[in-house]
């Protein structure tokens, strides 16, 4: 995901009426001629932004003060969580549930991150694992690595992303309350979360000067968005893939460690609802999980979904033909088995 804009572009902030909520996917015409259509006010924002993060980077070995590069270090990690533990694996997925308190912080973690409201991020996420690797795929990575990564976000989406977007089910998003104020309030509330008070904090605090604290917030935030984007596009053409040879998504140890745990891709497209997104049980590749299993532990987090061993077994030897996409718990193509084997943990309490 990427950055917003007040006016619609066919990127970022669709309005109501381009992207309608209708549980029904219709049939995709494809255009006669396809061409593809740049978008320069998003190719600007990025350049500058990557240039201004370079120049951050330097200034933590240069002139910053150390508390502001951890600063920056903490506000990654919390930012990240708001994508990995919340609009991706809560949100996108409904891997696990979460009580309001968990919904609040991550709600306020994912404006940090500044990648979209979670009703856009998630309906982006689930078009994804409905239509990998085809025109309907928003980062379709067989456009290549570049568009993959950034490229989506330079030009217009593929007229097939738009009308398979139409028939996501978004409803159990759209009836949160905490992710409809979100929407309603996202172009006052992020700037200040994301830019403005990440800036005051060291300033006020221990006396940084306005162009560190300000650089290197932006290096924190493009960092944020490589490593994000990676899962779209490292993750889905290095490393190996033991659970299902036949889709592109797979293995990555090095966005795994930087994306706090997505880069486990093979896993996650084989078993989209497991809250963990890998099968390991280290929680050195996977921070996400520790802060989940962390949030079960005091009751914020409840009914994780996740793959037993045996049912893992059963795929790794089938292997399946990649056709069988979910996006999440509950997704209509979700078979019985799945449902009747998954293993869900820490039943909510009252």
């Amino acid at each position: 995901m990427a950055p917003n804009s007040s006016a619609p572009t066919g990127v970022l902030l669709e309005t109501d009426e381009e992207v309608p909520t209708i549980p029904h996917i219709g049939e995709v015409k494809k255009p006669e001629k396809y061409k593809l259509r740049l978008v320069w006010r998003n190719i600007i924002l990025f350049a500058y932004l990557h240039i201004a993060a370079l120049y951050g980077f330097v200034l933590m070995f240069t002139s910053a003060r150390i508390y502001t590069s951890l600063w920056g270090f903490l506000l990654y990690q919390l930012g990240g969580l708001g994508i990995t533990a919340g609009a991706h694996r809560l949100w996108a997925h409904r891997s696990y549930k979460a009580k309001w308190q968990l919904r609040l912080l991550l709600t306020t973690f994912n404006t940090l991150a500044f990648q979209d409201a979670v009703v856009d991020w998630a309906r982006d996420h689930r078009v994804h694992h409905k239509f990998s690797e085809t025109d309907a795929d928003p980062h379709n990575a067989t456009r290549g690595f570049f568009f993959a990564h950034i490229g989506w976000l330079m030009c217009k989406k593929h007229p097939d992303v738009r009308e398979k977007g139409k028939g996501i089910d978004l409803s159990d998003l759209t009836d949160d309350p905490i992710l409809r104020y979100q929407k309603k309030f996202y172009l006052l509330f992020m700037p200040i979360i994301c830019f403005v008070i990440p800036t005051m904090v060291p300033m006020y605090l221990w006396d940084e000067t306005f162009m560190n604290a300000f650089c290197i917030n932006l290096f924190r935030y493009t960092f944020t968005l490589n490593a994000t984007w990676l899962v779209n596009s490292a993750a889905h053409m290095l490393g190996h893939k033991p659970y299902d040879r036949f889709i592109n998504p797979s293995e990555c140890l090095s966005v795994a460690v930087l994306a706090m745990g997505e880069g486990w891709h093979n896993y996650h497209h084989t078993f989209p609802w497991d809250y963990k997104t890998s099968e390991l049980g280290k929680y050195s590749t996977n921070f996400t999980t520790a802060f989940i299993d962390f949030m079960a532990r005091i009751g914020w987090a409840y009914e994780l979904k996740t793959v037993p061993e045996e049912l893992i077994k059963k795929r790794v030897l089938r292997t399946g033909d990649g056709t069988h996409e979910l996006w999440g718990w509950g997704d209509s193509d979700q078979t019985k088995e799945e449902k009747e084997d998954a293993l869900i943990t820490h039943k909510k309490t009252y």
